[in-house]
């Protein structure tokens, strides 16, 4: 791998920057204060066109890649991980069309998603399932030209402003079923919010399935092919969250180099004292580990290759290096840190939900040992 950027990726990745730093860092605070979805922020990366940097441009994609996905989510998450997320989730779903879509799906589903006039989000967890594919009760059953789907998903993210969602259904037969199904459908519905600890703002809710009918023109693959399909998408979110959880890492690290030049004790700046020092080294040092550990997951993807076992790896090492390095963030800041008037007490919170969505540690390390297993 080539560990330089090139030019037009190192344009993308100032531009995202200069968004974040203008338009999504000052909107950071309020998001997770106020825990309301940034309709405008969604919005906004779409009109950049950053909600279709991975695809190609006959379905309205910018055919930059997933090095660049990485690099935008990377800049935009640095100033709130819940915007990022925005963008990481929608590409969950513009994958599965991408990847499994015929062409006439490709052009219906995918090219509204990838010029950013429609977002897509992803129904899977249900109140039994955990990680497990095998407890999904949510079915879908043939009705006439389509389908009707009854059930309920708990942790969807963006439920008040997606548009198409990524939704998997217990098959009549054996296996799993996936649809790309319109919101704007009878019988969704969104009910209790969830108020979780960290990506505040997301739009995270239950939502409940009521003889929802969804044509078979947006059943993705074959009949049963759902677990398939749920395999590969998970891989490109666990990139996401990968990245998510460098940024956060970075920006607690950059908030602690601010904050040990500026704070005095025994007469001296924060900064010159050893305990100090070696959180800053240990932070940066995890820091880079991870970030060069996601990087090759996204270049492998670029070159066409499966990143199932690598994105476990990355998601992994990066989530608990982010949960590590927001620790020792608190640490320098010591009682300032625990104020919610400074980000480092939200980092910390963010930092903790790259290791519990998307599938937790736990998941991840059994299907690193799967993989290292198989054949043995």
């Amino acid at each position: 791998m080539d560990f330089n950027l090139n030019e037009p990726q190192k344009m993308l990745q100032r531009a995202a920057r200069e968004f974040a730093a203008k338009s999504v860092k000052p909107r950071a605070a309020e998001i997770d204060h106020s825990d309301r979805f940034p309709f405008d922020l969604a919005e906004a990366m779409g009109q950049l066109g950053y909600r279709g940097l991975p695809y190609p441009a006959r379905y309205g994609g910018t055919e930059a890649g997933y090095v660049a996905l990485t690099l935008v989510l990377e800049q935009i998450c640095q100033a709130s991980m819940t915007v990022a997320a925005i963008l990481h989730v929608n590409t969950v779903a513009e994958e599965a069309v991408f990847r499994f879509g015929n062409e006439e799906q490709k052009e219906k589903l995918l090219t509204p998603l990838a010029e950013g006039k429609r977002l897509g989000g992803i129904a899977f967890t249900e109140a039994e399932t955990g990680s497990d594919p095998k407890a999904i009760t949510t079915r879908s059953q043939k009705s006439g030209d389509g389908y009707i789907i009854n059930g309920q998903k708990q942790f969807v993210a963006m439920a008040p402003a997606v548009n198409l969602l990524l939704l998997f259904t217990r098959h009549e037969g054996a296996g799993l079923n996936a649809f790309i199904a319109d919101t704007a459908s009878p019988g969704f519905a969104i009910r209790e919010p969830c108020a979780t600890m960290g990506l505040r703002g997301l739009g995270t809710a239950v939502v409940y399935l009521d003889d929802v009918p969804v044509p078979k023109q947006n059943r993705l693959g074959k009949e049963g092919q759902g677990f398939d399909i749920l395999l590969e998408v998970m891989s490109i979110a666990r990139l996401g969250v990968a990245i998510e959880a460098v940024a956060t890492a970075q920006a607690a690290l950059e908030l602690s180099l601010d904050y040990a030049q500026q704070r005095r004790a025994q007469g001296k700046p924060l900064a010159k004292l050893p305990t100090t020092q070696w959180h800053l080294a240990e932070m940066a040092t995890r820091i880079e580990a991870a970030r060069w550990l996601t990087y090759r997951t996204a270049f492998l993807r670029d070159q066409g290759t499966s990143i199932r076992y690598e994105s476990s790896l990355a998601k992994l090492f990066a989530s608990q290096a982010a949960v590590e390095v927001a620790r020792m963030a608190m640490q320098v800041h010591g009682s300032y840190g625990t104020m919610k008037t400074l980000p480092v007490e939200r980092l910390y919170r963010d930092a903790k939900m790259t290791e519990m969505y998307v599938g937790i540690s736990e998941i991840q390390r059994n299907i690193i040992a799967s993989h290292l297993l198989k054949g043995k």
